[in-house]
């Protein structure tokens, strides 16, 4: 479901500007943001003035302190004395506040109509640093579109923030196969990110799944048959396991409120069940919605439920197999959502050594513009590594070990304009996407949470 962001709106300009002025310019400002912009106002005052007795600064306060918004917009439609706007500001001052000053307007004739709106804000974004606040400056251009675009990227990233401080990520079982780049600082994660890791046992989900109904199972198979193409007959035991053990795991995720979720899986579930759990993965994304990765990440997986709340796509995870000069070839040896799929979704039973038949999503991954990202470690911080690139249909390729002929794994392959720097930077095999250029909302998310992106 589409999250939006919701902020205060307050317009200012000076007393002795005529007022008619003033208003017209706040009230297109207001209607970019939510006509082209899909922002929710959750208060709105203009036009405050600088009046003598603070009338106007006094109502705005008033007004404002009624709203429910996660970021303050200061618009500045002309000179303002800074003493009105900070008094104003001063109230909301734990809030990401914008700095959004407008601009004048060409006549007929080819003359500059101007009601100094920057010279507002360039006497403001000094004081808002020197003040401590955290705050994007944002300024319109005689001739050009509206800056409403940056206004609204860093108040989604306000609003997903917020979000964030009450995300939990859960996750079965802890550090699979040893790893180190899929471990973190809990308390340093929800420090600067907000997400709160939450463990849960193998035998919990063993033992709730010998509960589950037998309807429930059978509409959960149901669901994969309409669902997916399967390239042979599987096993009604696979599906059987798959059903079961999804429903479980499901259940404790909607009980405990759950964004994402990870499981142990080569160490366990292939390891103590033997069952491969990509199928489940695909339930838990596709049905419930829930961001997923393998393998006990968790500083992935609360990339991807960062990457979820800044651009409501699933944030599905890759990871990479060979850098080549221009590009590198990223896929899964297991599943991708259904988000990302193009076309139908595929699904190859498959034995895998000595586990029983597990289900294989070998579907095509969508090509287009990327934007790939990752939190981890670096110097006993925690960072961001944020990069752009353009995913394109890969060539036909293998991971040597499969049975012949061998799956065509879900992958893409991905054109960098550094391949050499992004190795020189890269933080884990799992990076996590989302299509389009959200760059500008991830840097906002990282100002906010004073996070260094690398």
């Amino acid at each position: 479901m589409k999250k939006n962001c919701k902020i205060g709106f307050a317009g200012f300009g000076e007393v002795n500007t005529p007022k008619d002025i003033i208003v017209r310019k706040c009230a297109a400002a207001l209607a970019a943001l939510q006509a082209e912009e899909g922002v929710e106002i959750g208060a709105q005052v203009f036009p405050i003035t600088d009046d003598y007795p603070g009338r106007d600064v006094a109502a705005a306060i008033d007004e404002l302190k009624k709203g429910d918004f996660d970021a303050l917009v200061l618009c500045i439609a002309g000179w303002i004395p800074t003493h009105a706007v900070i008094t104003v500001a001063e109230q909301f001052k734990h809030l990401p506040v914008v700095l959004w000053g407008l601009c004048g307007w060409i006549e007929d004739d080819g003359r500059l109509v101007t009601t100094a709106d920057q010279a507002g804000t360039t006497a403001l974004r000094g004081t808002l640093e020197a003040l401590g606040y955290t705050f994007e400056y944002v300024y319109d251009i005689i001739g050009q579109k509206t800056n409403s675009r940056k206004v609204a990227d860093f108040c989604t990233a306000a609003s997903a923030a917020k979000r964030l401080r009450c995300a939990k990520l859960g996750t079965m079982g802890y550090r699979d196969m040893r790893l180190y780049g899929t471990l973190c600082d809990e308390n340093q994660l929800k420090r600067d990110i907000g997400v709160e890791i939450d463990c849960f046992e193998m035998l919990e989900v063993v033992q709730r799944a010998e509960k589950v109904s037998a309807a429930d199972i059978e509409q959960v198979i149901e669901y994969m048959k309409a669902n997916w193409h399967f390239t042979s007959a599987p096993s009604e035991d696979a599906l059987h396991k798959t059903a079961k053990w999804y429903l479980a795991i499901s259940e404790i995720c909607k009980e405990r409120n759950y964004s994402g979720v990870t499981l142990k899986d080569v160490d366990g579930m292939k390891l103590l069940l033997s069952f491969p759990p990509a199928p489940i993965f695909m339930l838990l994304s596709d049905r419930d919605g829930l961001c997923t990765v393998p393998e006990n990440d968790c500083p992935g997986g609360a990339t991807q439920i960062m990457l979820r709340e800044l651009t409501n796509q699933c944030g599905g995870y890759l990871e990479f197999y060979e850098f080549m000069e221009d590009r590198v070839l990223a896929g899964v040896p297991d599943f991708i959502p259904a988000e990302i799929t193009e076309g139908q979704t595929t699904i190859t039973p498959a034995a895998f050594g000595e586990l029983s038949q597990g289900l294989l999503n070998v579907s095509k991954v969508k090509p287009g513009e990327l934007t790939m990202c990752r939190l981890g470690m670096k110097g006993g911080k925690l960072v961001l590594h944020l990069l752009k690139g353009e995913g394109v249909p890969c060539r036909r390729w293998e991971e040597a070990g499969w049975t012949q002929p061998a799956p065509q794994l879900p992958a893409l392959e991905i054109l960098l304009p550094d391949v050499s720097a992004f190795a020189e930077k890269v933080l884990g095999q799992h990076y996590f996407i989302a299509y389009g250029d959200h760059t500008a909302k991830i840097k906002a998310f990282c100002k906010i949470q004073g996070i260094e992106i690398v």
